[in-house]
């Protein structure tokens, strides 16, 4: 079973690596470093296509389902749980959900290996920094971890901690490549100004990932309609809130910290905080896009983030008007992923610029 899903991941794996391998141009490891970002972000947004279909579980095994490599192959067992519970965790469609996400996740751990290893070759030959597989070993063990906690997803049962762990892990990957795809790519003359945001960058990033980490609080608790309406929740600004048992991290899923069953009001904490933070986070993020479009070679980005961050914010009130419709639900995690990755993009040219700033010499003196 274990070589026969190796063997899978390879061949998804293979498709992107011989469309890159066959491409035009000399430059093919920058080509592949992009591609990786682009099928890390397809990752992530089946991941919650996933995660919202309640398909967590449709193999309620790991690696494979019911100990084989697909679902064919388990037909059987499959059936015989879906009669059981025809809405349960466990359906014929679920089942290849859960699988395709991931054939996926181990295609992008295949790329990364094969990044890897070109990457060592080239330094090896190059000595070029951008070629230094110290970026690369690091990918490669955090795709390890990513994939430990996507084991102990499911064998854990959905334990809402684990979940979101695995969701922040999978963002921060998507960081990490966006950052590894730019030291590849040609970048635009940047103004010296622009290392003025190199704090205000990193506190933009730090309260992204916080405010992604409630929002997959809010999914892997189901909490995602304990606040109707909207500004309001439950008609109210401040509404009856159990704090205590909602924000308890280490219980299994729907339930408190002492087995009993989570209160109503512990998933309305759970809600309510995440859409607080959200004023935070989009504050912080405007004002970073605001004072980045003042700055030559960061203008186009800035544009893209503060676009990108408007139609976050209208997908998330539409998703509450509307009930939570999956299509809109998954886009809001497609939202919360570009809006990473165009962050990680802003940070990479701010830190060019402050590297930059920081060898010139200083008048009077002579460079050593």
């Amino acid at each position: 079973m274990l070589f026969a899903l190796a063997l899978k991941g390879l061949l998804v794996a293979l498709i992107p690596a011989t469309l890159v391998y066959l491409s035009r141009g000399t430059d093919r490891f920058r080509k592949l470093a992009w591609v990786m970002v682009f099928f890390t972000f397809d990752l992530i947004v089946f991941g919650a296509f996933t995660r919202l279909t309640d398909s967590g579980l449709g193999c309620p095994d790991w690696p494979g389902c019911y100990g084989e490599a697909n679902p064919f192959l388990a037909h059987e067992e499959i059936r015989a749980a879906e009669t059981l519970m025809p809405t349960g965790p466990v359906t014929v469609i679920k089942a290849w959900i859960e699988m395709i996400h991931r054939y996926l996740a181990m295609g992008v751990g295949a790329l990364i290996i094969a990044s890897l290893l070109v990457a060592w070759r080239l330094w090896k030959r190059t000595e070029a920094s951008r070629y230094s597989p110290r970026l690369p070993m690091l990918l490669l063990a955090f795709v390890c971890v990513q994939g430990a906690f996507g084991a102990w997803t499911v064998t854990l049962k959905l334990q809402p901690i684990i979940v979101t762990i695995h969701l922040l892990l999978g963002m921060s990957l998507l960081g990490l490549l966006t950052w590894h795809a730019m030291r590849q790519s040609a970048q635009p003359a940047i103004a010296p100004e622009a290392a003025s945001l190199r704090w205000p960058g990193v506190v933009a990033a730090l309260a992204l990932l916080m405010q992604i980490a409630l929002g997959g609080w809010v999914s892997t608790n189901y909490a995602a309609l304990a606040c109707g309406g909207f500004p309001l929740c439950q008609g109210a600004l401040l509404p009856d809130m159990d704090v205590e048992h909602g924000f308890t991290l280490w219980r299994h899923l729907g339930m408190t910290a002492a087995g009993d069953y989570l209160p109503f009001d512990a998933l309305v904490a759970i809600h309510w905080a995440h859409r607080a933070f959200a004023l935070v986070a989009v504050g912080v993020i405007a004002w970073v896009g605001h004072k980045a479009l003042r700055l030559e070679g960061m203008r186009t980005l800035a544009r893209a983030l503060s676009w990108a961050l408007l139609a976050q914010f209208c997908i998330g009130v539409a998703t509450v008007m509307l009930d939570w419709p999956l299509t809109l639900a998954v886009l809001h995690n497609a939202g919360a992923a570009l809006l990473l990755l165009l962050l990680t993009m802003l940070n990479y040219r701010v830190a060019l610029s402050a590297e930059s700033v920081a060898i010139v010499p200083r008048p009077g003196l002579s460079p050593a």
